[in-house]
């Protein structure tokens, strides 16, 4: 891993200096702060909506809502800021040749991915840990305190399936010069992972199904089984990786 150090550097700078990290934490913040008030006030919303004429039933919003809108909220809009983060990375250094200027000084390959997809996660885990904090905080507010070690817990998983669905569109930048191309090759490959995640017994150990198991630990109920699914994906995380660099590595640029 020569010259992992300055190359890390360089992409925590850089995703600081284009206000990568910036945008991305305003963005999951609102989400964050903003999922417990939906829970909240959605069901008043629609009864106000509908008026005397139309009468329905909503049952009262409870804590277990405003953690759903969270994982929902942030689940969604985390895996479109994933695929954003990682379609470009490698492919338009590649077509611009500033990777090729890069790995001619003192820097393996391996270090040149490896600290662009902790430049990534970084930006991504940051994001996401204010975005937890105000959730948490407003979800206490609202509805009731849960634990915070639980809350940060369902908050990793999170992190864990939006790092995946990254690496997924990662391995497409590694592979083309087009970020266009790249996001094609995350979006296809996320359709795949929602695909395979149908089959019996499999959709508990993909991306999408980190979810459950996120929210029984935020709400302190039974998670099962938690540390199958979470090594099935680390492992699938270092799996997209490696393949990476065993195309990178063989690359002219």
């Amino acid at each position: 891993m020569i010259g992992l150090g300055p190359l890390l550097r360089k992409e925590l700078l850089e995703q600081w200096r284009t206000r990568r990290m910036l945008v991305v934490a305003i963005v999951f913040t609102a989400f964050g702060i903003g999922s417990p008030f939906l829970a909240r006030y959605t069901p008043e919303l629609v009864k106000a909506l509908a008026g005397d004429q139309l009468e329905i039933i909503i049952p009262p919003p409870t804590v277990r809502d405003a953690a759903d809108q969270f994982l929902k909220n942030l689940g969604q809009a985390g895996i479109l800021t994933a695929v954003l983060l990682a379609m470009g990375s490698v492919a338009v250094e590649k077509e611009r040749g500033t990777a090729a200027l890069l790995l001619s000084k003192p820097a393996s390959r391996a270090a040149y991915l490896l600290a662009k997809m902790l430049g990534i996660t970084a930006t991504l885990g940051v994001s996401l840990a204010i975005a937890a904090v105000g959730g948490f905080a407003y979800t206490a507010f609202l509805f009731e305190t849960l634990s915070p070690v639980n809350w940060a817990a369902m908050t990793g998983l999170l992190l864990l399936m939006l790092v995946v669905y990254a690496a997924l569109t990662f391995l497409g930048s590694t592979l083309t010069k087009s970020s266009i191309a790249a996001a094609g090759i995350g979006v296809g490959g996320m359709i795949l992972v929602a695909i395979i995640g149908v089959l019996p017994g499999v959709g508990p150990y993909t991306p999408g199904g980190l979810s459950s198991p996120a929210m029984a630990l935020a709400l302190g109920t039974d998670a099962g089984n938690v540390i199958g699914p979470l090594l099935t994906n680390l492992g699938l995380v270092a799996g997209l990786l490696a393949v990476s660099w065993l195309v990178f590595r063989r690359q002219e640029l």
